[in-house]
């Protein structure tokens, strides 16, 4: 009874990264059980690897981290929303 999961957030993805790796899954084998749920809309193998890497190195966090620069919806977007 296998199903693909069409639509991700890239948390959720990174979630699964982290308790797989977590089990002592090299990256490979991660990235072979990402592939067979998630299809097409899987992460690369690099992807994989580096998120991989940063969860040896002591990250616990999956979300993105802030950036500085200029945001995609300016002041005037947000009133419309």
């Amino acid at each position: 009874m296998e199903s693909l999961i069409a639509v991700t957030a890239r948390c959720e993805i990174r979630a699964v990264i982290r308790f797989l790796h977590a089990k002592k899954l090299q990256p490979v084998e991660i990235h072979r059980q990402l592939s067979e749920i998630y299809g097409e809309t899987c992460i690369s193998i690099q992807h994989v690897r580096k998120w991989c890497r940063e969860f040896s190195e002591g990250r616990t966090d999956i979300h993105d981290e802030k950036r500085s620069g200029r945001s995609s919806i300016s002041d005037e977007g947000r009133k419309q929303f």
